[in-house]
Parts: C-alpha cells; structure tokens; sequence
C-alpha cells in the first residue's frame, strides 16, 4: 500500500517555535507611533498586548522554546496534525505531480488559528491580564480564541466582521458556546464603530474594522489586553509547530517537497507551514517554491503598496511597514471572511520583495470550484480560507502536468468549512459573486 498518510506521536511534536526575524534577507522596519511616527517604545506596546508577546516580537532568537503546559494543551487540542497525500486528487488531475497538504482542520475548533490562541491566552494568563479582545472575520481566530479563554480561565470578547456574522451564524453561536461576548463590527460600541455605521449602515464591516473597535475596548480597561489572530511576527511564530511537523512527516514518508503553498490574508497559515522551510532557503542548503494564494477581491500581494500603513482602519494601531491596499480599503464581501484584509504580515513582504515568494490572486468562483474538487476527490470539504490553497495546488499540479515535471506539492488545509457551507450553498445554486477592485486609492488612503 502506497504511503499515503503521516502521523507523529505527542512526544515527537516540535519542541520549539521558529522565529524568523534572524534570518530575513534584511532588517525588519520598526513600527511607528501613529502619534508621532517615529519607531514605538517597546513599553508603549506592553498597553495592547501582554509583555511576553512584546518580548517575542522584537526577539532576535531563532528558536523560542514551547512552553511545557502549551505542549500539553496542543496534544489535548489535536497536536500533531495529520500530513496526507491527495492521491484521488492527483489522479483526478492526471498529473505526474504528488500532492500533500498539512490538515490543521483536524483540531478541535477546526483551524490553525487555536496555536497561537493557546499560546497568547496562556501569557496574558500568567501576566494577571484577566480579559482579551480581539477581531475576526470567519470566525475561525475568534472561535479558536474563544476555545482557548475558556481553557485558561479568560474573559473574551470578539468583534466579528458584519459580512461573516451574517453568513455564518452557527460560528457566533460556537464561539458563545465557549463563553464569549460576540458583537458585529461595525458595531454601535465603539467610536470607530459608529463612525462607519454613520457613512453607511449596511457596511459589510472587514478585519481592519474590527481590530480598530478591539483596540478602542482594550485602551478603556486597564484588566484587558488585545489578541491578534494573524500579520504580527510574534502570530506566525506561534504557527510555526505547523511546518515543523510537516518536516518530520514528509520525511517519514520519503518525500521532500518541491513546492510550499498557503493562502493568505493576513499570512499566519502560509508562515507556518512554510517559514520553517524558508529557513532551508535563506541559509542556503535547498531550493523549494513558495507560492502565496490571496482573492483578487483583497489583492495585497499582487496590486498592492509596500509602505507603512495603518494595521487597522481607525488608525489606532503602530505603523507597519507591509504590502497594503491602504487601510481605509473598501472589502467586499467574499466568503472567506479570514482574507479580507487590506494589509500583509510584514516578514510575508520582505519575502516577496526578494522573491522568494510569489503571490497568486483567484477569484472566489473559480476557488469553490476547487473546494467542490477537493471534496468530491479527498471527501473533505475545505474552509474558503483554506480553499485558495487547493486552487494554487491544481494549477501548479497542471502546470507539472503539461511540463511533464515530477514536482512533489505541499499545501496548508489550514482548516474546515463545515461551518462555511452559505458559501457552499450560493456557489451551487449560481449566486456566488466575484469581486475584482478596478482601481485603488491607495495613496489618497495612507
């Protein structure tokens, strides 16, 4: 029988996160105090985030170890996650390519998004902080950091972009279910919140949005902290566990991949499966393709500025320097609430600026047509997150098939659509929209 499929024990799971702040081809820009904009004090984030996440995120350590009660909550949640080979996939396809993808939608909230969850709840836990707030837009960060408050004794409190609280109901009930507080963003609680319900009513909201009305909670109580889900070095490190494994399981099977892929919003997924073999490449030992999915309908990678910018649309958080779309950008309303981001991680963007990356952009039509593939052929059914990824997979598989290259693909399933089946629904029945801007205000935003 062919190997088809790649398990580690608990014990073998990856004992250290991996920081690439080291290795990047250059210096990373500091951020900037929106007050000021000149580089922040370290102190002045110790106000937003707790003080160990500050630490990590400016940290010049290659390795940072795990702690022992985070490794034990990883093996309750699911750690490791099963690696597989998409065989009904590749024959479907005919190509000569081997497929695999990591299957992170095989923990327990059904994401990635619980590694760094567990992780930020366990810090603000040990610092005393005794509330956390934070965005999300599918809702798969929210659920999964609503997963992790519980499990660590935290109040949470979620702003969920209006375009997936309206899409995905059973998500705001999942993430009460935990015991947070969910509130469509824009909401009427939060002075930025007002400020777009004013311009517009019915806005779909977006993660720029939302991380605007969770900062604004955070800066009025001095007991809560704001948790990121996503484009913060300190984020990706914490995903890191994910290509990790995947080394050690693509090694068990006698492979090596050629070609890493993940989709991106904000760059949480794709840093996790592929920074641990980034690593290989900037020190030289390898070569591997990276390839970078995003929406055309949030096209940061592909149309975007790489300048400083706003992280949020209120104009509350430090300055990053990223690839954007400008911080005001108008999302439209995609299914996969997780992409609609304006901005990238900047660590992602240097990466690209040095081409060791390449980003693709889809629309979501053609991406639920991959989804519907993948399901009928390996009888998951993907997030649309996640999907964008399975997209970039068959293309780059037939292109190895009209090339007649023997590439060995592997992607990141960063988790399940269970709960996405709306999306499902409006592409079966014809109602699914695509969403390409024509142009961007770019610089009138910034």
């Amino acid at each position: 029988m062919e190997k088809v499929k790649a398990v580690l024990k608990p014990e073998e799971m990856p004992k250290k996160w991996y920081n690439i702040l080291p290795d990047l081809p250059e210096p990373l820009a500091p951020p900037l105090d929106p007050e000021t904009d000149e580089p922040i004090n370290p102190e002045k984030l110790k106000r937003i985030f707790a003080e160990e996440l500050v630490k990590q995120e400016i940290s010049s350590k290659r390795f940072i170890e795990i702690p022992e009660e985070i490794l034990e909550m990883y093996a309750k949640i699911g750690r490791p996650t099963p690696l597989f080979r998409a065989t009904h996939l590749e024959k479907a396809l005919k190509t000569p390519a081997k497929i695999y993808f990591k299957y992170e939608g095989a923990t327990i909230t059904g994401s990635h998004k619980i590694n760094t969850a567990l992780a930020q709840a366990y810090y603000a836990k040990n610092q005393g902080i005794e509330r956390l707030v934070t965005e999300t837009g599918a809702g798969q960060w929210g659920t999964a950091l609503s997963l992790a408050g519980a499990l660590f004794g935290l109040k949470i409190r979620v702003y969920m972009a209006r375009a997936s609280y309206q899409q995905k109901p059973y998500r705001k009930i999942l993430m009460q279910t935990y015991g947070a507080e969910i509130f469509p963003s824009p909401s009427d609680r939060t002075n930025v919140g007002r400020k777009f319900l004013a311009q517009d009513p019915n806005h779909p909201g977006g993660l720029g949005i939302a991380i605007s009305e969770a900062i604004e909670d955070v800066l009025n109580d001095e007991n809560a902290r704001y948790s990121l889900g996503s484009v913060l070095n300190h984020v990706l490190m914490h995903q890191t566990i994910i290509g990790e494994e995947a080394r050690l399981q693509m090694e068990l099977l006698g492979e090596e991949p050629t070609t890493i892929i993940g989709c991106v919003g904000g760059g949480s997924n794709f840093g996790g499966l592929a920074y641990p073999f980034v690593r290989d490449v900037l020190k030289g030992k390898t070569e591997y393709e990276f390839y970078a999915i995003e929406p055309r309908a949030a096209p940061s990678m592909t149309r975007g500025v790489y300048t400083y910018d706003y992280g949020d649309s209120g104009r509350l958080t430090p300055k990053i320097k990223m690839h954007t779309l400008g911080h005001t950008y108008y999302v439209p309303p995609i299914h996969a609430g997780g992409l609609r981001y304006h901005g990238l991680a900047p660590t992602l963007s240097i990466l690209i600026n040095h081409g060791i990356v390449k980003p693709r952009a889809y629309h979501q039509t053609e991406v639920f047509e991959a989804a519907v593939l993948f399901a009928r052929t390996e009888g998951i059914v993907p997030a649309p997150e996640s999907a964008h990824a399975i997209k970039g997979a068959i293309d780059l598989a037939l292109e190895a098939k009209e090339k007649g290259e023997e590439k060995v693909i592997l992607f990141n399933l960063s988790g399940h659509g269970l709960l996405d089946l709306k999306g499902y629904e409006d592409f079966l029945e014809g109602r699914l929209k695509d969403y390409e801007p024509k142009e961007f205000s770019i610089l009138k935003s910034i």
